[in-house]
């Protein structure tokens, strides 16, 4: 089969019908039924039972389907290639970060940065660190944020700023002079007020917590778990409970609402900087890299 077969096919067995998938390929429907009749004869047999008009797949045609599926995705993998090459012939900077890293870091260092790059595109958007490695790798973003190296042979990492892990609690949990010091884990389960907020299963941060809590034989429970550190910053901004977080979430928080106090023993978190390897940034991006830098260290000295 050729691709073009392989695409029409791709098209009826979503969609189901000859009419549909000419509307899904922008093509006429006889265009549709002629390539189709061309993959049956190449093929040697038929894929579909025409029944008063309609089309019902045959066992051959669901086993071809699953076969061709894969092939389907790197052929749309290679499209938004494509169109990513096509857009760099404009001056434009693609940025895509973690949600906590574009809240609490991006809007300083983007403001910044547009003061020297007034008239340059820049397009941000928000991806978890998996989905980050494959847009670097398509070439659907020239540079990333991310608190976690992804540790990938085709993935630069560049660490641009550090701080440490840091307990949130809501406003007047401790003293001025408690605040200063750093607080353990059985120190903030015995006398924190309202719940320890948790993090989801699998995250890096909430598995550190948890194993420096198991570390001194402190067993926390979490009621309450979430997803992103900006909900669980929420909480705390709401009264809702205490949250380990990693420093760039904690630093941005409303200053009268919560408190903020090192975690002990001291466990560094850093930012790093993604990008795909053997592809150099350009002017404008590495600027941008710097101020988001530059603003990430300005951030954790202001808290």
């Amino acid at each position: 089969m050729r691709l073009r077969h392989i695409e029409v096919f791709h098209a009826i067995m979503q969609v189901g019908t000859i009419s549909g998938a000419a509307q899904v390929l922008h093509i006429s429907q006889p265009a549709v039924t002629k390539v189709l009749q061309h993959a049956e004869l190449q093929l040697g047999m038929p894929l579909f039972e025409r029944v008063r008009g309609k089309l019902y797949p045959k066992p051959e045609a669901h086993r071809l389907f699953a076969e061709t599926e894969k092939l389907h995705r790197d052929l749309q993998g290679i499209r938004r290639l494509a169109a990513s090459l096509k857009n760099r012939a404009c001056e434009t900077v693609r940025l895509v970060a973690t949600p906590t890293v574009a809240i609490s870091v991006l809007p300083a260092a983007l403001t910044d940065w547009r003061r020297d790059f007034s008239q340059t595109r820049c397009e941000l958007a928000t991806f978890h660190t998996s989905e980050i490695v494959n847009a670097l790798r398509l070439g659907e973003a020239d540079l990333a944020l991310s608190l976690q190296d992804p540790r990938h042979p085709g993935i630069e990492a560049e660490a641009i700023a550090q701080g440490a892990l840091t307990v949130m609690a809501p406003a007047g949990t401790w003293s001025a002079a408690e605040c200063a010091e750093p607080v353990t884990p059985a120190a903030l389960v015995d006398t924190m007020h309202g719940e320890l907020i948790g993090l989801a299963d699998g995250d890096p941060i909430g598995e550190m917590v948890v194993a420096a809590c198991e570390a001194q034989d402190v067993r926390p429970v979490f009621h309450t778990v979430v997803q992103t550190y900006q909900i669980a910053r929420a909480l705390v901004e709401a009264g809702a409970g205490c949250a380990v977080l990693d420093p760039f979430t904690a630093a941005s928080g409303t200053r009268d609402k919560v408190q903020c106090r090192p975690w002990a023993p001291a466990m560094p978190v850093q930012l790093y900087l993604l990008t795909a390897s053997h592809a150099p940034l350009s002017h404008g991006a590495r600027e941008l890299a710097n101020c988001i830098g530059a603003a990430a260290r300005a951030l954790i000295e202001k808290r």
